[in-house]
This record gives structure tokens, C-alpha cells and sequence, in this order.
């Protein structure tokens, strides 16, 4: 019998939207067979439907070192509840979503996609890549995972097996019926993977390592050697440091454009012909003009959905192309929410997460990529000059504040701004931290201020029409979240 006196405390490990610690401290075998047994419990046994066959769970992988022992003992755990586990072995996190879509599988993806080499993760979903997150399912599983780790798990009568199925080819020629890249002008490109799962699916989808056709590309590698201790930097394109070895191949390639996958390959970022980045509210406006112009020639009006902290260039333009948007607060799980509730086409937001309808409503670097690709092959202007339509604001950037009381100086900001009209009339909202805009007047101007989740932190983003404009605002708000009393300083 299970003894659920007093379980464990998982919280750190087990998180709202998906698994992540350190291995072995947080995250080893036992605690994977725990978790795969309570996902059993919690997720899969009572959702599945018997007229489709035994309940079966589809796994992969990323290139971390303790991925396989993970990947066992967690299978083992379903195995124990009687549920079968399809083992895919090394997939991007995208890869893991093309199989559950494809297969109609709940998944689990190993990975911790940039976090350092000491750690792994599991990312979970439903059948058809829908996520699993806290409110839907991932608190009840925490909390029998720590009573299994504490009471032992109860084996079914039949207990589940374990196959294999290779599945990267069929990702590849998914993606590639996306987008056509084959009628593209040449494109020299330059690829950094991190040593992350970019270098095992680029390969397969832009060469012709998977058995299909060549593409009018040439790819150019930069560490797509599969290594989990990441040996050339970190796998987190969204620190600068870690494009500048991207930026400067572009350069020394004389490339059309450079790419940067993170650890497991779900996010993309884009570098121009001169080495500068390309922002992904940049890459949203393009990829979200090109949905809704494929949508509009079918005769149907496209949803594109976008964060509160997303370029304002996204809803300019897309409304202007006469699709319609919806607003989020920043995190994954808000905006494959709102693209389910709204059937939207696409979906971007700051981070460089990009998420598609015909994707399983999920997230994928390698297709938004693909999109970038046939925009730029589509015209024999640099991807510098395609880029600058969708970048005509100055933004800030995110400006973290360290504060001794957020809600004390969160509040002084929205005195000066609303209560004291130092600027006028403004609008706000409350979203997602305070958002406060002057958009609609002269000069245009917005600004987002928003407390971190773990840390005492308030995170700074501002956006306007002209950059002394945007520098004036950031430079006003900043003085009053770091001013003495509020005992602020940068993060």
C-alpha cells in the first residue's frame, strides 16, 4: 500500500508546464519510473479510448547523456501501470510533437532543451502534441509521483511493452508538405546547432540525410556534432554571446542567412547577410503575413496569435492584411491555449517560439525556419532589406531590475505614468504584469513591466515609433524601479 502521509516535495523538479532538474540529485531512474507510473495513472489510463488499441505512449530523446537510462526506467514506469511506450530515440522536441500528431499518442520528450549539461527534463503531451501542463494534469501527477517514490508502484495484471519505431524521415517529409522549398533561388546557409538536436534533424530536413530530394541549399555546419556537455557554448540562441560565432561565419561564408537552433531544436533565430539578428517579432510578422495570405486566398479570415510583449508591427501588419489577432501573456502554454480556443494558423512570440494549426497547434523551430527560407528564396533582395518592413520600431529589449519590493515599485510606476500624467493619456491594462501605452497619441510609445515567477525581479520591455522616443520612456521608467528608495539595481 501506498503510504501518502507525508510525500515527498517535488515542486522544484515537477514544474507548471513540464519536468526539470538536476541528474542524479533531482532527476535519476528511480523518480523517471515514478513519474512514468503516474502519468499512467493520472494521464493516460483514464483518457484512453479502447476501441483504439492497448494505451500507448511515444518517447524521445535529446543527445544529453543520462537520455537513455531516463528514457528506460521512465517506459519501465508506464510498463508497471500497463500502458506500451513507442520509443523513437533521438528527436528534437518538434519531432516528439510530429510523432504524438502523427500517431495519435500521448509523448513525453527527454530533454532540458539550453539548461546546462547536469541537467534533463521531460516535456509531456496528450495524443495530437496537446500540452500537459499544471492546471490540466501535471500537480495530480507530481503528487503521485512523490507517493510512488514513497510507498513503492502497484504492478497491472498485463503488463506494457516496449517497441521501436523510427520516425525522422516521416518528420521531414511532414514539414517539407509545409513548405516547398524546392523551387527556391540557391541560398547559402549557415546552420548553428549548438551541438543540440538541430544537428540531427537539419540534415534530415534541408539536406538529404533522411533519403529525400536535394534543396536548392547549401548548408553550411557549425557544431552539429550531438553533445550534451555543449563543448562550444550554450545552447540558448537567446543570449547574444552565444550567436557571435553564427554571426561571424555568416560573414566569412558570405551566406544569405545564418540560423540558430537551441538544445532541442524547438526554437529558431535568424541571422542576416551582415551578421546582425533578425528579431523575432520580425520573423512573426513575416511567417504570420504568410499564413494569412495562403489563409485569405481560401477564403478564410486567419487568427495570429502573439505576446503582450511582441513588436506592435505584428498587429499593425496583420491587421492591415485583413487577418485578425489575439493578444497573450507571455508563456507557451497561454498561447497554445488561445491557438486551440481560436483555431488560429500561427502564433508567435519574443522568445522565438513559433507555433502552426497544421503543426498540432505546437511549436517548431524547423518549420518557422522553413518559411524564413522560402520568403528570402522567393525574392533576390538580402534577407537585411526583406527584414527591415517588419522592423520599423525601436524596442528595448527585456531590462531586468533587481527590487526589494516589486508590488511597492510597480505601483510607483503606474502613479507616475497614470496618476500623474507624465505623460498624458495613456491606456493600461493588466494582462500580464502592467502594460501602459501611449500608442494612439503622438509620440507612440508602449511599455511592459512584469515580475518574474522565481526571482524578485521586474522585467522592463519598451517599444516606440522612434528611438530617442524609446530610449526617453525606457530611460523614465528605469530611474523611478531603481531609484534609492525602491533599492532597485540591475538584475
Amino acid at each position: 500500500m501506498i503510504d501518502a502521509s507525508q510525500p515527498r516535495d517535488l515542486t522544484t523538479l515537477i514544474k507548471a508546464y513540464d519536468v526539470r532538474g538536476v541528474v542524479p540529485e533531482e532527476l535519476n531512474a528511480e523518480v523517471a519510473r515514478a513519474i512514468g507510473a503516474a502519468l499512467a495513472d493520472i494521464v493516460i489510463l483514464p483518457e484512453h479510448d479502447e476501441a483504439k488499441g492497448r494505451p500507448t505512449v511515444v518517447i524521445g530523446r535529446d543527445m544529453r547523456a543520462s537520455g537513455p537510462e531516463l528514457v528506460a526506467a521512465f517506459a519501465a514506469g508506464l510498463g508497471m501501470r500497463g500502458v506500451d511506450a513507442v520509443l523513437i530515440g533521438l528527436c528534437s522536441t518538434d519531432g516528439l510533437y510530429h510523432a504524438s500528431g502523427v500517431l495519435e499518442m500521448p509523448g513525453a520528450m527527454f530533454t532540458a532543451s539550453h539548461n546546462p549539461a547536469q541537467y534533463n527534463g521531460i516535456k509531456l503531451c496528450r495524443a495530437g502534441a496537446r500540452p500537459v501542463s499544471e492546471i490540466s494534469g501535471l500537480a495530480e501527477v507530481r503528487d503521485l509521483t512523490a507517493r510512488y517514490l514513497d510507498g513503492g508502484i502497484s504492478v497491472a495484471a498485463i503488463r506494457g511493452t516496449v517497441t521501436e519505431r523510427e520516425m525522422l524521415r516521416g518528420y521531414a517529409e511532414f514539414l517539407r508538405g509545409l513548405v516547398d522549398l524546392s523551387g527556391i533561388r540557391p541560398l547559402r546557409v549557415v546552420v548553428d546547432a549548438g551541438n543540440g538536436m538541430g544537428g540531427h534533424t537539419v540534415p534530415a530536413v534541408l539536406e538529404d540525410g533522411a533519403g529525400l530530394p536535394k534543396l536548392p541549399l547549401e548548408i553550411i555546419p557549425l557544431y552539429f556534432e550531438l553533445d550534451g556537455t555543449f563543448p562550444n557554448h550554450e545552447a540558448n540562441p537567446l543570449e547574444p554571446a552565444n550567436l557571435r560565432d553564427l554571426q561571424a561565419a555568416v560573414v566569412a561564408h558570405g551566406a544569405d542567412i545564418g540560423i540558430a537552433f537551441d538544445g532541442d531544436a524547438d526554437r529558431c533565430f535568424v541571422i542576416d547577410e551582415h551578421g546582425e539578428p533578425v528579431s523575432p517579432s520580425a520573423i512573426t510578422a513575416l511567417v504570420g503575413l504568410r499564413e494569412v495570405e495562403r489563409e485569405r486566398a481560401e477564403g478564410r479570415v486567419p487568427t495570429i496569435i502573439y505576446n503582450l510583449i511582441t513588436s506592435q508591427v505584428v498587429p499593425d501588419l496583420i491587421k492591415a492584411a485583413g487577418g485578425r489577432t489575439v493578444r497573450t501573456r507571455v508563456g507557451h502554454s497561454f498561447i497554445k491555449a488561445q491557438m486551440a480556443e481560436h483555431n488560429a494558423v500561427f502564433g508567435g512570440e519574443h522568445s522565438a517560439h513559433y507555433y502552426f494549426r497544421d503543426f498540432f497547434f505546437a511549436d517548431t523551430g524547423m518549420l518557422a525556419a522553413m518559411h524564413v527560407l522560402s520568403a528570402l528564396g522567393a525574392t533576390e533582395a538580402p534577407l537585411s532589406h526583406l527584414a527591415e518592413a517588419y522592423s520599423p520600431y525601436s524596442a528595448s529589449g527585456e531590462i531586468n531590475s533587481r527590487v526589494a519590493d516589486v508590488a511597492a515599485v510597480r505601483a510607483r510606476v503606474v502613479r507616475a505614468f497614470v496618476d500623474d500624467v507624465v505623460a498624458g493619456p495613456v491606456t493600461i491594462d493588466e494582462l500580464d504584469g502592467v502594460t501602459i501605452s501611449h500608442w494612439d497619441e503622438q509620440p507612440r510609445w508602449w511599455f511592459n513591466l512584469r515580475a518574474s515567477n522565481t526571482e524578485p525581479l521586474l522585467r522592463l520591455n519598451v517599444e516606440a515609433a522612434e528611438r530617442d522616443v524609446m530610449e526617453r520612456v525606457r530611460d523614465e521608467v528605469l530611474a523611478l524601479v531603481r531609484s534609492d528608495d525602491a533599492a532597485g539595481s540591475p538584475a
